[in-house]
Formats: C-alpha cells, structure tokens, sequence
C-alpha cells in the first residue's frame, strides 16, 4: 500500500469529459480515499460502472474485507455513475448509503458493479454489488446522490 496507484477510467470517458473541461483523472487522483485503497475503474458509463478494489490493506483485524472498505468502493462507482448521468454542469454528492454485507473476503480483488435504480435531474440512485473472485456475492449497496449545479469556474 505505500506506492501510489491512480484510479483509472476508460480513455473514451477521459476524452469525453475533456471535451467539457473536466479532467477526470485528476478528480480522481493520487491523494483520494479511492486511489490509497487501490480502487481502479474498469469501466465507467451513465448506465453501468464496474470497478475493483484489492482486499489486501483493506481489512479489519480478522482478516476479513473491512465492510467500510466496500462502502468505499460502492460510494466511488455510485458517484461515478452519477456525475457521470448529471453531465459537466452538476456535481454528484452522496446523500445516502446502505449497505448489507453478505459474506466475507480474505484475500485477492472485489469486484463492483453500479447499475441505475433511478436517475432524474436532481437525484440518481445506483445499486452496487461487490463480488469476489469466486462471483460470490459479498455486499449490496444502494447510493443515493444529489445533484447540485457545479461552481461556476
């Protein structure tokens, strides 16, 4: 856990938000919670974000996934998903999070996946589910984030 690591998004995403003057990779750079955990984006869209998280440095003292570790990784891909619905002109904050963790993981990546529930023009709400290598399932979260005007720049 003591090199850096940087979240990563598809280049098509990055050349998309650069159009608009937003550069994703620097919202999402060395420094955040989401890259100290290792999280990375595999692929990023307004209907579906998956990303991975490594267990390893992310567990409680069993030596068990720490459940905060998933609703880490299940706010960052719900977030993703919501900013990117809301477009360059809004910026996603998450109000609510629940999560239901269902098993434990002791080792190897997690997987996530955020898919919509609801997306309107000033909430979306992403279900997450985080998997392990197995596909078994160890936690589903539910995020919802407002959708505020973005500071003018």
């Amino acid at each position: 856990m003591g090199e850096q690591q940087h979240v990563t998004f598809p280049q098509e995403v990055i050349d998309e938000y650069a159009a608009l003057g937003v550069d994703l990779v620097a919202m999402f750079s060395a420094g955040h919670l989401g890259t100290r955990m290792g999280v990375e984006i595999i692929e990023a869209s307004a209907e579906r974000v998956v990303g991975t998280m490594p267990v390893e440095g992310n567990t409680q003292p069993y030596g068990l996934l720490h459940g905060g570790a998933s609703a880490v990784l299940a706010e960052t891909l719900g977030s993703v998903g919501s900013m990117l619905h809301a477009g360059s002109s809004k910026i996603a904050v998450g109000v609510d999070l629940n999560c239901t963790h269902h098993r434990g993981a002791r080792s190897g990546l997690v997987t996530g996946v955020a898919t919509p529930l609801h997306r309107g023009r000033s909430t979306a709400t992403y279900e997450i589910v985080i998997t392990d290598e197995q596909d078994h399932r160890v936690c589903t979260a539910r995020l919802t984030c407002l959708l505020r005007e973005a500071p003018t720049r």
